[in-house]
């Protein structure tokens, strides 16, 4: 009886042995599961570069429209101080305009 029981035994312990490999499909599947992550971590390693890519043409764009809009200030001050100067130089035009004529008025009187 204790014979037969270890004969049992034996096999249910070979042949749990065997359940708990893997084969070959279980092994090629795992194979194809590894393929499909690394190609799914390339695609995202790729996408995250043309991100920073992207990322970087974007920030050169900023930087160069910040700069335009700096010279586009400077050209406003610069605008604004040629109008102050022409209003001033047109308000002593006037003043001497002014001048003239009153002096042509009183030359016009005698």
């Amino acid at each position: 009886m204790k014979s037969r029981f270890i004969v049992l035994m034996v096999l249910v312990f070979v042949a749990a042995l065997f359940t708990g490999c893997a084969t070959t499909g279980d092994l090629e599947k795992l194979q194809a599961q590894v393929k499909e992550a690394s190609m799914k971590a390339d695609q995202a390693t790729m996408k995250a570069d043309q991100a920073s890519r992207d990322a970087a043409a974007a920030k050169a764009g900023v930087q160069d429209c910040s700069r335009q809009a700096a010279q586009a200030n400077e050209a406003a001050a610069k605008a604004e101080q040629a109008a102050a100067k022409a209003e001033a130089a047109a308000k002593v035009a006037e003043d001497n305009a002014k001048k003239s004529e009153a002096i042509f008025m009183k030359s016009m009187k005698k």
